[in-house]
């Protein structure tokens, strides 16, 4: 595993399409009308099909998985505060950011957001990962 340190961060930018959201729901069965109703979703202010915030929640979960702390993570909690709306065809990015090691524990706590293309802030929280072996950079503070 790469050496971990205190603001270390990744980060993934995508879209989520209509038929993303089809498949999500298939998958799901959440069926929401705002995930497959134009109509629906403007009446509750989106600008087209609404993104399910668990699509938005499971950027987080690529980053953790793939590049930090990056694979053999194991994902234990994640708090999410949602605060603007996501709307298919957005374009969001996900960034997480280590703000708390425990390497006595193999714990990590990370920083979580996602931004829309303007620049607002779809959704912000908190990560807590276990990760065996961490190695911790010289800046760290233990506790």
């Amino acid at each position: 595993m790469t050496e971990l340190s205190l603001g270390q961060r990744a980060e993934i930018t995508r879209k989520f399409g209509e038929q993303d959201i089809v498949e999500y729901i298939a998958l799901t069965g959440d069926s929401n009308p705002i995930y497959y109703d134009q109509d629906e979703a403007r009446k509750v202010g989106y600008s087209g099909l609404a993104v399910p915030g668990a699509l938005i929640g499971g950027m987080f979960s690529t980053l953790l998985g793939t590049k930090l702390p990056g694979g053999g993570t194991n994902y234990l909690k994640q708090s999410l505060r949602f605060l603007h709306l996501a709307s298919a065809n957005d374009e969001f990015t996900a960034a997480v950011e280590i703000v708390r090691l425990r390497p006595e524990k193999e714990l990590v706590n990370l920083r979580t957001v996602c931004i829309n293309q303007a620049g607002e802030t779809v959704c912000e929280g908190e990560a807590l990962v276990l990760v065996r072996d961490i190695q911790t950079g010289p800046s760290v503070i233990k506790g």
